[in-house]
C-alpha cells in the first residue's frame, strides 16, 4: 500500500466518522461542529486529488460560509446548549434502512460497472471548471449546480426548524428552587380568572 492510498483511507475514515457523529449527537451545536470537521475533511480530499481551486471553494463557501451561518442560526435561537429530543423508533429504523439501501446501491453500481483509471492528463484549470459549471450541454453541470443551491436552502430551513423548539413548561431547578417567573404568571392568570367570575 502506497502513501497516497494511506492518506486517502485516512481522509475517508475522518470524513465518515465526523459525518456519523454529526447526525448521531444529541446537541445541535456539537452536530454543527462535527459537520464543520467533515467538510474540512472533504476539502482535504480535494487537495489530495490536486484540485486546489475546488478545495479552496469548499473551505470558503461551505466551511467559512454555510457552517458559520448554521452556527449563527443556532445561537440566535438560543438553543446552543440544549439537547435534542430522541427521534421515534420508526424514524430511526427508516434512517437505518435508508443508509443500508445507499450502501447496497453504491456497491451494486461499483460491482456492475468496470471502472478503470484513465490515461488522459489530469488538467482541471479554473477556466475549464468555470466553463463546465455554467455550460448546459452534455458536459455541463449547471443543473446539478442549481439543484445544490436548493439543497442548501432546504438545509438552512431545516436547521432553523430544528433549532426553534416550543419552550418546555417551567420545571423546578436542580437545587430545588422553583421558577418564580412561571409561578408569577400562573398567579396573574388565576387572578384574572377570579376577576372575570
Amino acid at each position: 500500500m502506497t502513501a497516497s492510498q494511506i492518506i486517502f483511507y485516512m481522509l475517508s475514515a475522518f470524513i465518515l466518522g465526523t459525518a456519523i457523529l454529526s447526525v448521531t449527537t444529541n446537541k445541535i451545536f456539537r452536530s454543527a461542529i462535527w459537520l464543520l470537521f467533515s467538510l474540512i475533511g472533504i476539502a482535504g480530499l480535494y487537495f489530495w486529488l490536486q484540485v486546489e481551486f475546488i478545495a479552496a471553494v469548499q473551505i470558503v463557501v461551505y466551511v467559512g460560509g454555510i457552517v458559520v451561518l448554521i452556527i449563527f442560526s443556532i445561537f440566535l435561537t438560543q438553543q446552543a446548549g440544549k439537547e435534542m429530543s430522541r427521534p421515534p423508533v420508526l424514524r430511526s429504523v427508516a434512517s437505518i434502512l435508508a443508509v443500508l439501501f445507499g450502501f447496497a446501491l453504491t456497491y451494486f453500481l461499483i460491482y456492475k460497472n468496470d471502472f478503470k483509471a484513465g490515461d488522459r492528463p489530469f488538467d482541471w484549470s479554473v477556466n475549464k471548471i468555470g466553463t463546465q459549471m455554467l455550460e448546459t450541454g452534455d458536459n455541463g453541470y449547471v443543473l446539478p449546480f442549481e439543484a445544490v443551491t436548493f439543497l442548501l436552502l432546504a438545509a438552512m430551513v431545516g436547521c432553523i426548524v430544528i433549532a426553534i423548539k416550543t419552550p418546555a413548561p417551567s420545571e423546578p431547578a436542580k437545587g430545588g428552587t422553583i421558577d418564580t417567573q412561571g409561578s408569577a404568571s400562573l398567579e396573574r392568570r388565576s387572578e384574572i380568572e377570579i376577576a372575570e367570575q
